[in-house]
Order: C-alpha cells, then structure tokens, then sequence
C-alpha cells in the first residue's frame, strides 16, 4: 500500500476478533518500531509484547479510564522507554509507537494507543506506576502507552480532503 494511502486508511480500532495474529506480522510490526529515529541515536526505547490473556486484563486496569480495550485485543506493546538514556524519550516513543500502529495497518491489523504516560487510577496511582510492578520495570524505566493490536471487527471509512482541516495550515512567506 502507498504510504498516502495507509495514512488515510488507519483509523483507531478498540474491538477485535478473537482470532490471534500471527508471529511473521508481529515480528514486521515491531521491526518498524525498532526503525523509528532517535534523538541524538540512542534508542531508549524498548517493547513489551504481551498476548497472555490475564496479563492484558490487568494491563487493562493500569489506569481509570480509557484501557478496557486491552483485554479485548489479541495482544498489546507496551511502548517503554529508558528516561536515563534520553531527555527527549516521549518524542521517540511517540514516534516508535506512531510507525508500529501504521505498521499494523499495513498488516491488515487494526489498533488503538492508549495513553499511559500522565494517566492513572481514580485514587491517584499513575498507570506507569501499575505497570511498572506488573511488567517488573525498573524505575528509569516509563510507560509512554499501550497498543492494543488484533484482526478488526469492522472497517472504517478512510480519511478524505473533505476531513482534514486545512485552516490549520499556515503559509508564512518572507
């Protein structure tokens, strides 16, 4: 598929089937996170790739709201980053996590991030704390988000012209 096209394809899924997704798609989906640049070349990123049931549901409770869908996906990557190596490591994580969700829809997978990083329980614990201590992190170590990845329930609609806003683009001339 075209890159132009992929973009406008992907959407954010939060219900899959049931049927798991195979070694050779996961292996390309976590290769394009292992390509995404880094600042300065370091790298501090690292994945966590979960496809045990009971390890998803309690992924799925790391924080308050927004995560359910995790124990609905056949598996997750747990976008990690070492904060010692890097002080810009939520820009490469963003970036990681952006090429592996693109990567899954290339693979004719569907996905959906879910933000860990600044999120928590409604009694204050951070969800990078919860999965911390559930993933035996260390404490240089922080969870930017989770990917929840499986085969597609239903297919959206891409993106068209019609959807963009365009008012956002700004031409500056000298």
């Amino acid at each position: 598929m075209e890159f132009s096209e992929l973009i406008r394809v992907r959407r954010s899924h939060r219900k899959f089937t049931t049927q798991p997704v195979e070694r050779q798609k996961v292996e390309a989906i976590l290769k394009a996170g292992l390509l995404a640049p880094s600042g300065k070349s370091v790298y501090p990123c690292e994945f966590i790739v979960v496809d045990e049931p009971d390890l998803l549901a309690k992924i799925a409770h790391a924080k308050a709201r927004g995560a359910a869908l995790v124990e609905g996906a056949s598996l997750a990557v747990v976008v990690v980053a070492d904060t010692s190596k890097s002080d810009v490591w939520v820009e490469d994580a963003s970036i990681a996590t952006t090429l592996i969700m693109l990567e899954a829809e290339n693979q004719g997978l569907g996905a959906c991030w879910v933000q860990m990083r600044l999120r928590g329980t409604d009694d204050g614990i951070p969800a990078t704390d919860n999965l911390r201590k559930l993933l035996n992190l260390s404490h240089e170590h922080e969870v930017l988000a989770v990917v929840a990845i499986g085969y597609k329930v239903e297919e959206k609609p891409a993106r068209t012209d019609s959807d963009l806003k365009f008012e956002k683009i700004h031409h500056l001339t000298l």
